[in-house]
């Protein structure tokens, strides 16, 4: 492991902050970096490709993390809209709450949020594994195609609305269900993945027990005349 560097808001802009993680030196072997200042910046982290373990001391603004390859983010502090939008694989974990959008499109890895997430959560995900600690709020996981969102709190209204193949676990109550999402039977399988993700995101209080289940009814994929005014 080589020598912790510490990248400082009140020394360097976003720019150069980020083309140095963009393009870290491989012969001296940074891997290890601390952001002091971030003052919540825009963008912070995006585009990271290489395997490496970013400390952000402050809160951040929209899209932290997004396009993330391989990185371990670790934001000490809230975050903005998009966190880790369209992100491919690693880890973002963020110590309080995130606003709308959290994980959008996002495609692999794991986002850890330890406190609440606003609206949209997880909105068109592709395989994605999100944990919340807290709730979430309305029309979470809307549209999601892949991976898994753990909510360990409550949801607000129309969660899951017009999900594909995401599955959805919730330790509270939902005000609404969206249009097309149901509640399914927990399997041994389910609880196996629960447990996993309880691990991962070092969930206290909670057993796999405590979540229900919630997905696709799959009445969407095909055209019904009868099922008309639900599209």
């Amino acid at each position: 492991m080589g020598k912790i560097e510490i990248l400082d808001f009140k020394k360097n802009n976003l720019r150069k902050i980020n083309s140095s993680l963009q393009n870290i030196n491989h012969k001296n072997n940074k891997r290890d970096f601390v952001i002091k200042n971030p003052a919540g910046e825009h963008a912070i982290c995006a585009g990271l490709k290489e395997e490496m373990s970013v400390t952000i001391k402050g809160h951040v603004g929209y899209y932290c993390g997004g396009m993330n390859q391989k990185a371990n983010i670790y934001i000490e502090g809230n975050a903005g809209t998009g966190l880790g939008e369209n992100m491919m694989s690693g880890t973002i974990h963020v110590k309080g709450n995130a606003s709308q959008s959290a994980g959008a499109t996002a495609h692999g890895g794991t986002i850890i949020i330890d406190g609440d997430a606003s609206s949209r959560c997880g909105i068109s995900m592709k395989g994605v594994d999100i944990i919340v600690k807290g709730s979430v709020g309305h029309m979470s996981a809307f549209m999601a195609q892949a991976g898994t969102l753990m909510i360990c709190g409550d949801a607000g209204d129309a969660l899951g609305d017009s999900i594909y193949e995401t599955v959805i676990y919730l330790a509270g109550n939902t005000k609404s269900l969206g249009v097309d999402c149901i509640e399914k039977k927990v399997t041994k399988y389910d609880l196996k993945k629960i447990e996993n993700l309880i691990k991962i995101g070092n969930v206290k209080k909670l057993k796999p027990h405590n979540f229900k289940k919630f997905g696709s009814a799959r009445k969407l994929y095909n055209f019904n005349i009868d099922n008309v005014s639900d599209y």
